[in-house]
């Protein structure tokens, strides 16, 4: 199935989604009109004294339920979406880490597979930070064809003694038919007193 099919029972999906939500606030407020009592001036105020409870009725009840099924079909939608996109026998992810970040702070990083740039990203002083306290990126997602593939990172930063620091990590994969999931970390070397780049791929 091609990218773009995929695209548009995508874009139907939504179409169908945003309808159906639609409906629901046209019936609630419907059901509300007819069911708002004409309040006259000689009401008591025994009468008006209803607790939350007892003001629910079966019709707020299917509006609930109606709201709780839109919320489960759009997490469907995405879900089915992704599968459409990105099947399984040709899908890759790649996930960056940072491991400490004593030696290296990022600023960039470029992503390449068979020499073709397919994602790149800039990193702020937010990010850098929740990376360090364990936070993962998923850096890409996408579809490579079963065989041989060089997959290649360069990574821009302040190295040690805040200077520039540019290097690469560079991994052949071989892709056989389930999808594949790599980590590209970056750690600090103690021994060496600089930064480690490399990949590593994830058993599923």
């Amino acid at each position: 199935m091609s990218v773009r099919l995929c695209q548009i029972l995508a874009s139907s999906f939504r179409t169908f989604l945003k309808a159906f939500a639609l409906g629901i606030v046209l019936v609630s407020l419907a059901y509300a009109q007819d069911e708002s009592p004409n309040e006259g001036p000689e009401e008591s105020l025994e009468d008006a004294d209803i607790t939350g409870e007892e003001s629910r009725t079966p019709i707020s009840d299917d509006v609930e339920e109606l709201k709780k099924a839109a919320l489960e079909l759009n997490r469907d939608l995405l879900i089915l979406e992704e599968e459409l996109l990105f099947p399984a026998n040709t899908q890759i992810m790649v996930f960056l880490s940072l491991d400490v970040g004593e030696f290296f702070r990022l600023d960039a990083v470029k992503l390449s597979i068979d020499d073709k740039l397919v994602a790149s990203h800039l990193y702020t002083a937010r990010q850098n930070d929740a990376l360090v306290r364990g936070g993962i990126q998923r850096l890409y997602v996408g579809n490579v064809k079963t065989g041989n593939h060089e997959i290649t990172a360069i990574f821009t930063g302040e190295g040690p003694d805040n200077r520039n620091y540019k290097r690469g990590a560079t991994v052949m994969l071989d892709k056989e038919d389930d999808p594949k999931m790599l980590e590209l970390r970056i750690k600090d070397s103690t021994a060496n007193m600089q930064p480690e780049f490399d990949f590593k791929e994830w058993q599923l």
